[in-house]
């Protein structure tokens, strides 16, 4: 299930879900075209045994190469303008200084040949509570 609440789109796992397609949908939900789009999904709450699944939602998402998105082989392109980045990053960051566990970090993201490139690798944030800044905001990057 997948609904928009005010640009946080959020995607409820239950257990019963195939396993391997559920994983494929989020990691492409998630972090395709780097968290950019108004569908984008930002949130994803797992149900009962399903959230066994979050250490192979992690691992897929760390397969992901990032890079210039018109090169071959990149599945996470640069965020818009150096602003967005700064401003994702600072998302990242506040859900850290908030409570919540960065599960996997895409800050600081390096592409060989694009030393000045807006570069977000994927994100897992676990923790998040509705008083968060980046539960809260729309981060529009690729952060689930």
């Amino acid at each position: 299930v997948q609904s928009n609440m005010g640009a946080k789109n959020h995607g409820t796992v239950l257990p019963d879900a195939d396993k391997e397609m559920t994983l494929d949908a989020l990691v492409g939900a998630a972090f395709g075209a780097a968290g950019q789009r108004c569908m984008a999904l930002s949130v994803a709450i797992f149900v009962g045994d399903s959230q066994e699944w979050i250490p192979e939602l992690i691992e897929r998402a760390k397969k992901l190469k990032v890079g210039a998105g018109h090169l071959d082989g990149v599945d996470v392109g640069p965020v818009i303008d150096a602003p967005a980045k700064q401003r994702i990053e600072a998302l990242i960051q506040s859900a850290e200084d908030e409570g919540a566990s960065i599960l996997l970090d895409g800050r600081g993201v390096e592409v060989e040949g694009f030393p000045k490139g807006n570069f977000v690798g994927p994100t897992v944030l676990s923790d998040l509570e509705a008083h968060h800044t980046a539960y809260k905001e729309e981060i529009f990057g690729p952060v689930l």
